[in-house]
């Protein structure tokens, strides 16, 4: 369950256990990129109450509630998620306009949702670990972080 006490350190620290296989960090770097931007999809696919705009919107709603939540845990994390959030509300908002219609937004978004998910349990078979998730569902958040603090390492940013 969730722990405010927890840092961000122990929480990437805990996720990370059950990511140590090569194969099983490469399909996680392309499928939670992957399932972040579907699912901003699927949440944007749902009607909402006012005129859709890239603003007004579920998604942006749930993203408040993400930001806030990495807010928590690191004011970096939550700049570096609010530019990330920024750009997949984008992203989506203009696949909706390419697509046309929320029911169209809808199907692209679970077709790329299940097929990540698909690659993320392929992975977690390769690794012989289950996902962190089933642990706690805090761990759903941390994994775009987790990926997101091999680039703040790579590049001698602390987070």
């Amino acid at each position: 369950m969730f722990d405010p006490m927890q840092t961000l350190n122990q929480l990437l620290e805990t996720y990370g256990e059950s990511h140590k296989n090569a194969t099983n960090k490469f399909i996680h770097w392309l499928c939670v990129p992957s399932i972040m931007f579907s699912l901003v999809g699927l949440i944007m696919a749902i009607p909402f109450p006012y005129p859709k705009s890239l603003f007004m919107n579920w998604a942006m709603v749930f993203f408040i509630l993400a930001w806030l939540y990495y807010l928590r845990l690191s004011v970096v994390m939550f700049i570096c998620f609010l530019a990330i959030g920024v750009f997949m509300l984008w992203g989506n908002f203009k696949l909706l306009a390419a697509v046309e219609t929320n029911e169209n937004l809808g199907l692209v978004s679970f077709s790329i949702f299940a097929i990540s998910w698909i690659g993320q349990f392929i992975g977690h078979k390769i690794e012989g670990k289950k996902p962190s998730f089933l642990q706690d569902l805090q761990f759903l958040l941390i994994g775009p972080a987790w990926l997101l603090h091999f680039i703040f390492k790579k590049i001698g940013m602390k987070y």
